[in-house]
C-alpha cells in the first residue's frame, strides 16, 4: 500500500515538474536539451561594417576650436617604413603652432614603447610642411618608422610643441 501511494504521489508531482516555468519565473523548471543552430557563414557575413571613430564628436570640436584644425589621421605608407600624420587647417592662426618650424615633432607608441622623430634628409630637409598654413589645407609630415615598431591599428599620440593629439588610431 505504502509503494502504491509513492507511486501515485510520483505520477501526480510529474507533469508539474515537466511543466514550463510561470510567467512569474517561480515554479519548477527543467533543464532542456540545448539546440545547436546552424552554421551558415558567408564571405559577406563574416566582414563587419563597423568603422570605429578616429576620435569622439568632443575631441572634434576640441581641435576645431582650440587648434584650428580637424581631419586629423595616422597611417602606414611606404611599406610601413613611414607614419604618416595629416590634419586640415580651418584657422590658420590658432594651426600656426603644428607648422612651426622651431618645434621639433614626435610620434609615440606607447604600446611599442618608442618615440618617432621625423626624419632630415640632406638635400630635402625635414619631411614635413612647415609653412604658413591656409584655410582649407591639408598638411602632412612623416616620421621614420625603422624597423617597423609601429603597427596598423596602434594608439598613437602625435607631440608637436604645445599641440597634444592622444589615442589617434594608425590606418
Amino acid at each position: 500500500m505504502r509503494t502504491m501511494l509513492m507511486l501515485l504521489a510520483a505520477l501526480v508531482a510529474a507533469p508539474a515538474l515537466a511543466a514550463p516555468p510561470d510567467a512569474a519565473g517561480s515554479g519548477p523548471t527543467t533543464t532542456q536539451p540545448a539546440t545547436i543552430a546552424p552554421k551558415h557563414t558567408t564571405a559577406k557575413a563574416a566582414r563587419s561594417r563597423y568603422a570605429p571613430d578616429r576620435f569622439a564628436g568632443r575631441a572634434a570640436k576640441y581641435y576645431q576650436l582650440v587648434w584650428g584644425v580637424d581631419s586629423l589621421g595616422v597611417k602606414l605608407v611606404e611599406s610601413g617604413e613611414v607614419v604618416r600624420f595629416t590634419y586640415r587647417v580651418l584657422d590658420p592662426v590658432r594651426a600656426q603652432a603644428l607648422n612651426d618650424k622651431g618645434s621639433e615633432p614626435s610620434l609615440i607608441d606607447p604600446r611599442a614603447g618608442v618615440k618617432l622623430v621625423v626624419p632630415k634628409m640632406e638635400k630635402i630637409g625635414p619631411l614635413r610642411q612647415s609653412g604658413a598654413p591656409e584655410a582649407g589645407k591639408a598638411y602632412w609630415m612623416a616620421f621614420s618608422n625603422k624597423g617597423r615598431p609601429v603597427k596598423k591599428g596602434d594608439r598613437v599620440d602625435v607631440v608637436i610643441g604645445s599641440f597634444r593629439a592622444p589615442g589617434l588610431v594608425v590606418d
